[in-house]
Formats: C-alpha cells, sequence, structure tokens
C-alpha cells in the first residue's frame, strides 16, 4: 500500500517525523521529479543541479519527512534565519498531491509558527501553481526575481485562516523539528479535502 492509495481514505493518518541523513538521496530524487516541470517551463532544468541544490542545503535538524499512513508523501523544512523562518523544501509525491495533504502539512505548520510568532518567508518558482496555495493560507509577494517569487506570511489569523483542512482535523502529526510536539487532527471523517 502506498501514500497515495492511504490519503484518501478517512483512516489516513499524516506524521511529520524528524529527517535524517538517510533520507537525504530519496528527498533528492523527489525533488527532481517534483520540480522537474516547473524548472523546464522556465528553461532551468538540469538533472544533477536540481538534486546537488538539495544536497548542499540539505539540514535535517529543520526538515521532516511526511508520512501518509506510514508511506513516505515528501518532505519540508522550517528553518529559523534572522529575518523569520523559512518555509523550505516542501515536496510532496505526485501521486498525493491535490488531495489537502499539502495544505494539513502547511496549516499544521502555520499554526505553530502563529503561536509562537513567527514570520514564515519561502520562495516559489514563478508561474507555479503552488503559489495559489500560500496565497490561501496568507503569504503575500514581497520581491520576485527572474526565476523565483519571495513570499511572506506575517503571524497571526489572515487570510489563510479557515482554508483548506483544518488543524483540529485527524492523525498524529510530530513537529520536533519546529520546535514541539503537537497532536493535531487532520482528516476529517470524509477523507482530505483541498
Amino acid at each position: 500500500m502506498t501514500a497515495a492509495d492511504t490519503v484518501s481514505r478517512p483512516s489516513a493518518g499524516l506524521r511529520l517525523r524528524p529527517a535524517t541523513a538517510d533520507d537525504l538521496e530519496p528527498l533528492v530524487e523527489l525533488r527532481a521529479v517534483v520540480m522537474r516541470a516547473d524548472l523546464e517551463r522556465l528553461g532551468r532544468y538540469d538533472p544533477e543541479r536540481v538534486r546537488q541544490r538539495l544536497r548542499d542545503a540539505y539540514q535535517p535538524e529543520h526538515t521532516s519527512v511526511v508520512l501518509a499512513a506510514g508511506a513516505f508523501a515528501g518532505c519540508v523544512a522550517l528553518r529559523p534565519a534572522a529575518d523569520g523562518h523559512w518555509l523550505e523544501h516542501f515536496y510532496l509525491d505526485p501521486a498525493v498531491q491535490g488531495r489537502g495533504l499539502g495544505s494539513a502539512v502547511l496549516r499544521t505548520l502555520l499554526a505553530r509558527a502563529d503561536e509562537r510568532g513567527w514570520t514564515v518567508r519561502l520562495n516559489v518558482l514563478r508561474g507555479s501553481p503552488a503559489r495559489r496555495l500560500y496565497e490561501r493560507f496568507g503569504f503575500v509577494a514581497e520581491r520576485a526575481d527572474e526565476v523565483d517569487v519571495f513570499m511572506a506570511r506575517r503571524p497571526g489569523p489572515g487570510p489563510g485562516a479557515g482554508a483548506g483542512v483544518g488543524a483540529s482535523e485527524v492523525g498524529l502529526v510530530d513537529l520536533e523539528r519546529a520546535g514541539t510536539t503537537a497532536p493535531v487532527r487532520l482528516a476529517p471523517p470524509g477523507g482530505l479535502r483541498a
């Protein structure tokens, strides 16, 4: 059974577990798959470079592996910096995209950031569909270059409040890498929704 088989089931659990050094290569391969279409659209896809960039930037102490019903589904990092916390390396297996899993992960991380008063920053490739997800959760474009749009979300309720799957809805999320471990319910009885 794969993560894709279980995400649409009502009993599907979501868990973020701390990443380890051993997770690097599977995450590198996931990044290459997930980013390929957008990088090709921008004329910037290089199969070695897309992999090496994650190898060079990987910080397991700030990274979580996303598991859906115990199966590998993706990863996300929340890295502290002087100007806030950077949401980075948020990749989900294409087989589980579009089923509310990304919204559930994002809502959980942002709820913790709001509790702690953190500004969360990220960059997203120009033209990426992921930008719409981030905007739903209150991220606002601050600047852009020829490849990326840089966005930020200030703490507190905002446009993203109430969008997607609520943090009070099924599954245990382990947020050790984000500074806490908190039980969070992620999937309503009818399953995950966008």
